[in-house]
C-alpha cells in the first residue's frame, strides 16, 4: 500500500508565509478584526469572545433541542399534576387546546415522566394492541412496548431500574436501564381510551399491593409542553444537567455546554454580557432550525423528485445516524424541534408495522401555505394503510394542532364521515371557508397564518414503500 501523503512541502517561500498568516485587518460578520503582527487588539479579543460565545450558544441550541423537549415536557405535564405515577391521557382524543409538538387527534394518547431517582425501580404494565415508547431525558430511545416492543401486542411488564442500580431483579419482567433517572412514556393505544387505561405505572415496592392507577385527562387542557427559543432554552438545559448522572450525556455535548457555563454540579451563573448573547444565540438558533426544518437543503429529506414532501427521517434511522456511522446534525435538530419521541418502529418501520410520516408547508407553486387562501390534497385510491391514515394540520409557530374553529383539525379514515370520489381518490380540503358540500373532508385555516401538514399512516403497506403510491402535490384554488 503506497504511503499517504500530507500534501506538498513547498518551503517557507512567500506564498506559504501568506498562507498561514493572518492580515493587520479582517473584515467579519462580526465587526473588524485587528491585528498587530498576528496578535490580537484589545477591541478583536473582545469581539473573537463574543463571536464564539454566540457561536458556541447556537451550537447548544441546535444540538440539545431533544433535551429541552423533554423538560418542557415534564414541566407542562406537572403543571396539570401528572407526576411520576400519574398518567396523562386523552380522552376522547386529543385536541389543539394542549401546546404539544406535533400530536395528532387520531390517536389515544397516555404521557407520564419516570422519576426512577426517587420511586427506584419502577414497572409499566403496558397496554395490548399499542404503540408505546419510551425516551430518555435526552429523547433517546430506550425501549418500545407494545406491537414494536418485546411483547408483540398483547401487553406485558416492563421493569425501569435507575442509572447504576446493582440490586436484586425480580423474574417475569421486561427489563430496561435508562440512563437517566427521568425517562418520558408515550402511551399510543390502537385500542382507544379503555384499552389505555389498562396501563399501569407503580414503583416496584408496591408490586405486591399497587396503588390504584391516578390518570389525569388533558385532552382540553391549555398547557404548554413546548421548549423555549430564548435565554431561557438554557435554563431547560440546566435544569436536566444538574438533575441527571454526568455519564448520561456524551462528551462532545458536555464540552459545548461547559463552554457556555452549564457543568454539572455548578451553578448557571451567566452575567449580563452573556445572558444577552446566549438570548441572542437562541433566537438566531431557533430561526435557523426553522430554515432547516421547512426548507431542508439535504435531498434526502425529500421523497419524490420535484416534490415538497419530506421525510423527518431522511436516513430512516431513528439515531439520525447515515450509512456510514455520521450523525445527521441537521436532521436530529429537525426532528426534535418538530416532534417529540423517537423509535425504530417510527424511522423505519416495517411493511404493516408502526408508522409512517410526511410533511410540507408548501404548495405545489413551492409558495408557503396561506391560511387565507383555498387549496386542495389529493390521496389516490389505495392510501397504504393497515390501520388508519391521517392529515392533521399544525401551526407553523408552536408546531402544534392548529388552533382554528374546529379542536380537531384534521381528515382522517378513522371518520365515517369522509367522502371519497368516485375513483376512488380522497380529496382533502383547506381555507377559511367551508366548500359546499364538501364539509367533512375540510380542514378550515385561519387568515393570516401559515400551516402545514403531516400525512400520517399506521401499519404502512408495501406501496408506500416502493413509492408506487403517493400523495398528490398541495394545489391553490
Amino acid at each position: 500500500m503506497p504511503p499517504v501523503s500530507d500534501g506538498p512541502s513547498p518551503g517557507t517561500s512567500a506564498e506559504t508565509l501568506a498562507s498561514i498568516s493572518v492580515p493587520d485587518r479582517l473584515e467579519t460578520v462580526f465587526g473588524a478584526l485587528d491585528f498587530f503582527d498576528g496578535m490580537p487588539l484589545p477591541g478583536t479579543v473582545t469581539r473573537s469572545y463574543d463571536a464564539l460565545d454566540l457561536l458556541r450558544g447556537i451550537e447548544v441550541f441546535l444540538n440539545c433541542v431533544p433535551g429541552a423537549s423533554m423538560v418542557a415536557m415534564r414541566r407542562g405535564l406537572r403543571s396539570l399534576g401528572i407526576d411520576s405515577r400519574t398518567i396523562g391521557f386523552t380522552a376522547p382524543r386529543c385536541g389543539s387546546a394542549p401546546l404539544v409538538l406535533t400530536a395528532n387527534t387520531e390517536t389515544t394518547y397516555g404521557m407520564a415522566c419516570l422519576a426512577l431517582d426517587q420511586d427506584g425501580p419502577t414497572v409499566i404494565e403496558a397496554p395490548p394492541h399499542s404503540l408505546c415508547l419510551v425516551n430518555d431525558l435526552w429523547q433517546r430511545h430506550v425501549t418500545d412496548m407494545g406491537i414494536a416492543g418485546p411483547d408483540r401486542g398483547v401487553g406485558g411488564r416492563y421493569l425501569f431500574l435507575p442509572p447504576g442500580y446493582d440490586g436484586d431483579v425480580p423474574d417475569g419482567y421486561f427489563v430496561v436501564r435508562p440512563v437517566t433517572f427521568s425517562s418520558w412514556v408515550l402511551l399510543r393505544a390502537l385500542g382507544g381510551v379503555e384499552s389505555l387505561l389498562r396501563t399501569r405505572i407503580h414503583p416496584l415496592s408496591c408490586a405486591a399491593d399497587p396503588p390504584e392507577q391516578r390518570f389525569v385527562n388533558f385532552a382540553e387542557s391549555d398547557f404548554n409542553t413546548v421548549h423555549a427559543n430564548d435565554f431561557s432554552f438554557f435554563e431547560e438545559i440546566d435544569t436536566l444537567v444538574q438533575a441527571e448522572p454526568p455519564e448520561a450525556l456524551d462528551a462532545e455535548r458536555a464540552g459545548q455546554l461547559a463552554a457556555i457555563g452549564i457543568v454539572p454540579g455548578k451553578p448557571f451563573e451567566p452575567d449580563d454580557r452573556m445572558r444577552s448573547l446566549l438570548d441572542t444565540a437562541a433566537r438566531i438558533a431557533s430561526g435557523i432550525v426553522r430554515t432547516l426544518s421547512f426548507r431542508p437543503r439535504d435531498p434526502d429529506f425529500y421523497l419524490y423528485p420535484g416534490s415538497s414532501w419530506k421525510n423527518p427521517w431522511p436516513s430512516r434511522n431513528h439515531e439520525f445516524l447515515s450509512p456510514e456511522g455520521a450523525r445527521l446534525l441537521d436532521a436530529r435538530a429537525v426532528f426534535h424541534y418538530f416532534a417529540a419521541g423517537t423509535s425504530p418502529a417510527m424511522a423505519a418501520a416495517a411493511v404493516g408495522a408502526g408508522s409512517q410520516y410526511a410533511y410540507t408547508a408548501e404548495d405545489s407553486t413551492g409558495a408557503w401555505l396561506d391560511g387565507a387562501r383555498e387549496y386542495t390534497l389529493r390521496l389516490p385510491n389505495g392510501i397504504p394503510a393497515k390501520n388508519f391514515w391521517a392529515v392533521n394540520v399544525y401551526d407553523p409557530q408552536t408546531r402544534s394542532l392548529l388552533r382554528t374553529h374546529s379542536p380537531y383539525p384534521s381528515v382522517n379514515s378513522l371518520s365515517d364521515a369522509v367522502r371519497t370520489e368516485d375513483n376512488g381518490d380522497t380529496v382533502v380540503h383547506f381555507g377559511p371557508t367551508a366548500p359546499e358540500g364538501k364539509g367533512e373532508n375540510r380542514v378550515r385555516t385561519v387568515p393570516g397564518k401559515g400551516w402545514f401538514i403531516i400525512l400520517r399512516l399506521y401499519g404502512p403497506l408495501e406501496s408506500w414503500f416502493d413509492k408506487s403510491w403517493r400523495p398528490g402535490e398541495i394545489e391553490p384554488a
